[in-house]
């Protein structure tokens, strides 16, 4: 989002989901999801050497130690100053990590606070919270449910996920592990027709969902086919074999040009050796898993691809259908399998893996409709815009989302193996420019209904 572990993990989505069932979030609740986030931070910051933190291991990302620094300050600013009426505790740090003012690629010349200076920073912010947690009024829109705690809470694994890109992007050995995801025992078929019809879309009453997710609204849907899994690395290998990349007719004008000027030839991280496609992961080099959902592959890149198949990407109102809609009662699900809160079985998130699991996998988080993964694994590139939907009202603040509503972004969909289940349900929105190729993003194909076809996802 552009503002797109240890042993004992708990960020893991066991110990962060809320039961959407339930009346409401409670102080501790947001604790809880607070205390997760900081200790997911710390394992992504404390493996490495202070050199690793202050320096810019790519352009297009902060250095570690910046955004360390900036979850405190969002998290002082919304919650001590903003819900606890405090005084500023470093007014004169505000504009430093002030994401609107500062690119990323000037992040480094700024007198940014060592990482000492920075833990410190946000621990004490961290005290002071916990202190304001129980005594927040609970009839003010920013309290009830403890609603600013909790975007506080999805702030910061949000950026817990940047700074895992970032890992990505780092050059020399591993400092991070997790254990593989568990494989595909069962495949589905390949596709799956959702009939045509309306569905909500949207929500208006999760407590914790984010501005652009609201309001609820009736979308009409065509018949569309849809793919049961994310693309694969093997489906996108016979793309590239087949001269996807060289083909200009399979490719926007501007996709084009950003492949040309950036010579795409495969997905970032991938090399070829010899016969053999390999890749780069976590400061590991290894062969490309055929099996595996495609990750690190841009909009452009998705809709090459989806051309090549005869298919094309699903809108973002089609892929929550299939993701939510319950056909048989009507309404619109929490998350595809029904309420119950993310678990091992259902999703791969939190940063449980390091890798998505292979295509086919988590049977028990199907939709309604049979589609797997449609939340964790890789966030999933859609056809639209990103927009406002009817009735949209920009609340805390314009900069969260209405300030990227156009046609210079794109909408993602379903979180990766690095979002945190407090920050991903099913209509939970992300964004991103086409060219993005650094975050953890995959996709899947659709088409019109019509006679029953191959889809793209098997290997």
């Amino acid at each position: 989002m552009p503002h797109p572990q240890s042993e004992q993990n708990p960020s893991d989505p066991q110990t962060t989901a809320h039961d959407p069932a339930s009346s409401g979030y409670t102080p501790a609740e947001a604790w809880i999801a607070l205390e997760a986030a900081r200790v997911r931070t710390a394992g992504l910051t404390d493996p490495v050497d202070e050199a690793d933190l202050v320096r810019q291991h790519s352009p297009l990302m902060s250095p570690l130690v910046w955004d360390l620094a900036h979850i405190a300050s969002q998290e002082e600013i919304w919650l001590l100053r903003n819900v606890g009426g405090r005084d500023p505790l470093r007014p004169e740090i505000d504009d430093l990590y002030d994401a609107f003012r500062h690119p990323r690629a000037s992040r480094p010349q700024l007198p940014l606070l060592g990482p000492a200076e920075a833990r410190a920073y946000a621990h004490e912010v961290r005290g002071k919270v916990l202190d304001l947690l129980d005594r927040a009024p609970g009839d003010d829109p920013l309290t009830r449910d403890a609603f600013a705690f909790g975007m506080i809470a999805q702030h910061e694994q949000q950026h817990d996920e940047t700074m895992l890109a970032t890992h990505q992007l780092r050059a020399g050995g591993p400092v991070i592990d997790a254990p593989d995801p568990p494989a595909a025992i069962d495949l589905p078929p390949d596709e799956v027709v959702v009939p045509a019809g309306t569905f909500t879309m949207g929500t208006s009453t999760h407590p914790w969902a984010l501005d652009n997710e609201r309001p609820a609204h009736e979308v009409a849907v065509a018949a569309f086919a849809l793919d049961t899994s994310p693309v694969t690395c093997g489906a996108y290998m016979r793309f590239i074999e087949d001269g996807g990349y060289d083909d200009p007719r399979l490719w926007t004008d501007e996709g084009w040009r950003h492949r040309t000027d950036d010579g795409m030839t495969a997905p970032l991280f991938w090399q070829r050796d010899g016969r053999e496609w390999l890749r780069r992961r976590f400061g590991v080099l290894e062969p490309v898993p055929p099996g595996e959902p495609v990750v690190h592959v841009s909009w452009y890149e998705a809709d090459a691809f989806a051309r090549w198949a005869g298919r094309r990407l699903p809108t973002e109102a089609e892929w929550e259908k299939a993701a939510r809609h319950d056909p048989e009662t009507g309404r619109s699900r929490t998350y595809p399998w029904g309420e119950e809160p993310p678990r091992a079985a259902h999703a791969n998130l939190g940063q449980r893996h390091l890798r998505p699991a292979a295509a086919g996998a988590y049977p028990a988080g199907s939709s309604a409709y049979g589609v797997r993964q449609l939340l964790g694994d890789v966030w999933e590139w859609t056809a639209s815009d990103f927009t406002g939907y009817p009735g949209f009202r920009a609340w805390p603040y314009r900069e969260y989302s209405e300030v990227f509503f156009g046609p210079d972004y794109k909408v993602l969909r379903g979180g990766s193996f690095g979002t945190d289940a407090v920050a991903c349900r099913g209509t939970f929105r992300n964004w991103d420019f086409p060219q993005r190729r650094q975050i953890f993003a995959g996709f899947r194909t659709a088409r019109d209904a019509g006679p029953v076809a191959r889809g793209t996802g098997a290997v």
